[in-house]
């Protein structure tokens, strides 16, 4: 399938990422055909570094399908970065704030227009000790139930060679191996109908979306799922219900 016009902003940030990617990394890429061609979707992914967007980018991007990232409204303060991610229409959250709803509701008229939309549950990146993906905040179950979009999961392992979420040490390498995984679309039959602003029916969403994250993460790390709880939000970080 051949992608329409993509602009001069998205493609030079093609043309910046793609070739440092080629360079640093070694992907591998599954399941691509399960991420929607065409229409509203929604792409959970596990948050394992600060360079896994880069390559996840490439990942969707390559399906072909232009995407919304949402991610910290802190980038939009950086020189020249602000610039690019306001004209590739990227979403800002402002976390922990009066503001932050404005990201889903962004989030959901991109929906509608028919883009992919990229959320990361976690909000942040892993910090668990294994690196395992972490208990999620709600707001992509909100807008599952919203807009009635697929929820698609994306998990990605490899990324914290590069950088290390708990550490928080850079360490590029040459052809440093990742993978990107695409799974079927998450199972959300059971909450059909339900209010988008039922607690108890958001956070039962967000466990199955994390879970399955898990799951999908174990697989491409060719080991077995932990069981149990998933490791708890930060207390620093931890925002109200209903958040991005």
């Amino acid at each position: 399938m051949r992608r329409g016009p993509i602009g001069f902003w998205m493609r030079l940030v093609e043309v910046i990422v793609r070739p440092t990617s080629a360079v640093m990394t070694n992907p591998v890429w599954i399941g691509q055909e399960n991420i929607p061609a065409a229409g509203p979707a929604i792409l959970v992914m596990n948050h394992l570094s600060h360079a896994d967007p880069f390559v996840a980018g490439i990942f969707v991007f390559d399906r072909p399908r232009t995407l919304r990232f949402l991610a910290k409204a802190s980038l939009w303060r950086i020189p020249l970065v602000g610039t690019i991610l306001r004209r590739i229409h990227q979403i800002p959250v402002y976390r922990n704030t009066t503001n932050a709803r404005t990201a889903l509701e962004a989030a959901e008229e991109a929906l509608a227009e028919g883009h992919a939309v990229v959320i990361y549950p976690e909000g942040t990146c892993t910090q668990d000790p294994d690196l395992w993906p972490m208990e999620g905040k709600t707001g992509a179950a909100r807008l599952a139930l919203l807009s009635g979009a697929p929820v698609i999961p994306v998990a990605n392992w490899g990324a914290q060679t590069i950088h290390h979420p708990i550490t928080r040490k850079w360490r590029p390498r040459w052809r440093t191996p990742v993978t990107v995984s695409a799974g079927p679309p998450i199972d959300m039959s059971a909450f059909a109908g339900a209010p988008p602003s039922a607690p108890e029916t958001l956070r039962g969403m967000t466990d199955i979306i994390m879970r399955r994250l898990r799951a999908d993460v174990a697989a491409i790390r060719g080991v077995p799922a932990p069981e149990g709880p998933l490791w708890p939000q930060p207390v620093r970080s931890r925002p109200p219900e209903v958040q991005p």
